[in-house]
């Protein structure tokens, strides 16, 4: 059952590539490179120990299974599409319509409200004891993931107003939310999730510090993707001033420079010396 939509999503991927190389319009290299990275961490998520250890016996280690679900897999996912790869799913009217869940005035809180509320003890624990309910867990993770990033990657082109500067700022507070459910539970004395006091037993854990590990190992893991954005953040605003600027000497309008400059795409910001995504 969890295998089967990735399955899917791989097949569909792989003949969209193939589609766009037979039109000469083959995507660069590093697009299927970070397909193959997102199915790693999906597959490293689902179906290795990782999934068993987690849901079991120990909250660390779901921790863990829940970041490669929330926030690296959805990351890598979203790095690996554009437009054109995602033009056929546009095309349906049902997904069009939910394009707008992407903006980030939409997309900041749907990731706010399902990493916090899903860290609420009663539905956690709700989560370990049924499935059906764990299964929309992750998906709630996963979808909220996707599009908290796809606000900040754009694959599609997002508000005009919503450049380098409101993207790290964005960032930050994403980061902000992430290390304040991570702080409470590295700092609370209330155990919150008794559930897994068996596992921890088992693996000669308390309670208190299993909680605080996976509290720690969030923040960690915040923290780097945090900064590896910022880095990333700047480089792309440098280099598409640079094009920007070139566009507007040789006499191109500015919002139009600004545009062909921000996004990459269009026979303006090509003839203007950058490459298409």
């Amino acid at each position: 059952m969890q295998l089967a939509p990735l399955a899917i999503v791989a097949g569909g991927y792989a003949w969209r590539l193939r589609t766009l190389a037979r039109r000469g319009r083959p995507v660069p290299a590093r697009r299927p490179l970070w397909f193959a990275v997102a199915v790693v961490l999906l597959l490293a998520a689902v179906v290795s120990p990782i999934d068993r250890i987690g849901e079991e016996r120990v909250f660390y280690v779901h921790m863990v299974q829940h970041l490669l679900l929330g926030d690296l897999a959805p990351l890598a996912l979203v790095l690996a599409v554009d437009g054109r790869i995602l033009r056929p799913l546009l095309a349906l009217a049902p997904v069009r319509a939910l394009r707008g869940l992407a903006h980030p005035l939409v997309a900041f809180p749907l990731w706010a409200l399902s990493l916090c509320a899903w860290h609420v003890p009663a539905l956690y624990e709700a989560a370990l004891a049924h499935p059906a309910v764990h299964a929309l867990q992750h998906l709630s993770f996963f979808t909220a993931g996707a599009l908290m990033w796809a606000a900040v990657i754009e694959p599609l082109p997002g508000p005009a107003w919503f450049g380098a500067g409101a993207k790290a700022v964005y960032v930050l507070v994403v980061r902000t939310v992430g290390a304040i459910v991570a702080s409470v539970l590295i700092w609370s004395s209330t155990v919150f999730y008794p559930a897994y006091a068996a596992g921890e037993r088992a693996w000669g854990i308390s309670p208190a510090d299993d909680q605080t590990i996976g509290g720690a190992i969030m923040f960690v893991e915040g923290s780097f993707v945090t900064f590896a954005v910022f880095a990333w953040l700047f480089l792309e605003w440098a280099r598409k001033a640079e094009l920007r600027q070139a566009l507007l000497d040789e006499g191109h309008d500015p919002v139009a420079a600004a545009r062909a400059a921000r996004y990459e795409r269009s026979r303006l910001a090509r003839s203007g010396g950058a490459s298409p995504p």
